[in-house]
């Protein structure tokens, strides 16, 4: 499915993955949806349910109140957050182009533009047509604002070609919002990129980031990912211990497993764990790039 929609015209297969979602979210809609907050000394990170199992983040300067959203998938509910928290909310964060994260780009974008007392809309975003009213075009260490805070644009293609992560280091705290690259205990499926984009994104670029980094993730994937790594790597009791959690959790209390951090993924994620004996012999390879490929073509049958 994913590959035939990898070939239709984009506009296409951005409406019938819309339809996708909407149906697949149908179900979950009586479900709570509460948003968890995550208070820090400089920043806010609000994760807002969407869909079935994506999370949009508001993050808010503590200081000045100025907000920007990631992946505002679900504008009425963004807007609604934004209003109760009393914030000023000007900037989208795009991490990719899948309808599951920019879909609700164009008609936010609209709203702005209806009511002017909102101000103006910057959307951030790799350089891809594919992103609706993209104004601000990124990439590998640009920077841009929240108030105070200052991001930092880390691209991280496989995924998608464009795809970016975004990363905020204050005194106190510091977080990454990585969309479909890196997931709790597992990452993107590599619908437009390499094994060696893949290995550069989450070993040479996310596993630099200190290890107390906050990981705010697209997706609500931890049980799948866990049972995965557990089979990959049975001794690792780090895995274990978070697969029992994900396994006496229903889906809000697995919901509260995210955020992660970088040193928890580097314990437990076995596609940061590529160069450990234990992820080879599984695999039956002997090299970590060869290690990330066989890696993922075993998880996207599992």
């Amino acid at each position: 499915m994913s590959a035939l929609l990898n070939r239709l015209p984009h506009r296409l297969s951005q409406g019938l993955t819309a339809a996708y979602f909407t149906v697949n979210s149908w179900s979950i809609r009586r479900r709570s949806t509460a948003v968890q907050t995550t208070d820090m000394t400089r920043m806010t990170v609000k994760k807002i349910p969407a869909l079935k199992d994506n999370f949009m983040y508001l993050v808010v300067c503590n200081e000045t109140k100025n907000a920007a959203i990631v992946d505002p998938v679900e504008p009425d509910r963004v807007l609604q957050v934004a209003k109760e928290s009393g914030v000023s909310l000007n900037k989208v964060l795009t991490t990719h182009h899948h309808w599951d994260h920019a879909g609700g780009n164009a008609d936010l974008f609209k709203r702005y533009q209806a009511d002017t007392s909102l101000g103006p809309l910057q959307i951030y975003g790799g350089n891809d047509e594919r992103i609706d009213n993209l104004t601000n075009p990124v990439g590998q260490d640009d920077t841009l604002e929240i108030g105070n805070l200052k991001v930092r644009c880390i691209s991280t293609p496989c995924h998608t070609t464009s795809h970016i992560c975004y990363y905020i280091e204050t005194p106190e705290d510091k977080v990454v919002f990585t969309g479909d690259t890196l997931f709790l205990a597992g990452c993107g499926r590599f619908f437009e990129g390499t094994p060696q984009q893949m290995y550069d994104a989450l070993i040479t670029k996310l596993s630099a980031l200190p290890d107390d980094t906050k990981v705010y993730c697209g997706h609500e994937y931890a049980l799948n990912n866990l049972r995965f790594g557990n089979t990959v790597e049975p001794d690792n009791v780090d895995t274990l211990q978070l697969l029992n959690i994900a396994k006496e959790s229903d889906l809000e209390g697995r919901r509260a497993m995210v955020p992660s951090t970088i040193g928890q993924e580097k314990r437990t994620n076995v596609f940061m764990r590529v160069h450990e004996a234990s992820v080879q012999k599984f695999v039956g390879k002997s090299t970590p790039l060869e290690t990330m490929q066989a890696l993922r073509a075993a998880k996207d049958k599992f």
